[in-house]
């Protein structure tokens, strides 16, 4: 029994770290079509998220299936608990990239609206932090976990300078507060991806110590 369960959890493992790939690849895709207000790679990302609908309840399907024949205890128990709330987050991340490539669809409709703010840095800074975040989960690595975590507030700098430049823009361009709207919740979203990325880290904390970190209390 101790070694169909092994195998079981071996199983989810590869599957959640299988996920993280395809959820890396999509957000890189959806950072890669701001600046280039590529709308095709909008509309490519747009139609592969059911992939990660898909994974993402087989996942779960998997984790309950494994909780209510084996009911496992201690580190196991924890491993489930992470990787169920793990999966959540990916899905999660997904969907961001999503409304990403939503918010690029609608801005390069209008082809003499240009960027006001820079999105390159803080983009490259949420993809960081989820690469890490997963090499953490890989590696049980909780160093590199709160290093992702600490990422945080770096991102969260970034969306003020937005906010900031973007409303100074909506004022100076009244007519154009549509497209600039847009923009600025590009910056919302990829720092909903970096928030995901901290949830992610703060679970591989969970299941390495058995320490609940949350809310920044690092």
């Amino acid at each position: 029994m101790a070694k169909h369960l092994q195998r079981e959890l071996e199983k989810i493992k590869k599957s959640i770290l299988g996920l993280g790939a395809l959820v890396e690849d999509r957000v890189r895709l959806a950072i890669s079509s701001i600046q280039s207000r590529n709308a095709e790679v909008a509309v490519q990302i747009d139609r592969m998220d059911y992939e990660v609908d898909d994974m993402e309840v087989e996942i779960e399907e998997e984790c309950l299936k494994v909780l209510a024949l084996h009911q496992p205890v201690a580190v196991d128990l924890r491993f489930l608990v992470s990787v169920i709330k793990i999966n959540s987050d990916l899905e999660r991340i997904a969907d961001e990239a999503v409304n990403i490539a939503h918010r690029i669809k609608t801005i390069s409709k209008d082809k003499n609206a240009a960027f006001v703010f820079d999105y390159a840095m803080m983009g490259e800074k949420a993809r960081a932090m989820l690469k890490m975040s997963l090499d953490a989960l890989v590696q049980l690595d909780t160093d590199m976990a709160f290093k992702s975590c600490l990422m945080d507030d770096e991102v969260d700098a970034y969306v003020r300078q937005a906010y900031e430049q973007l409303n100074r823009s909506i004022q100076a361009h009244p007519e154009l507060s549509g497209i600039y709207i847009n923009m600025f919740l590009i910056s919302r979203h990829i720092e909903r991806i970096a928030d995901h990325a901290t949830n992610i880290a703060e679970e591989v904390i969970y299941l390495t110590d058995g320490e609940i970190i949350r809310h920044g209390n690092y």
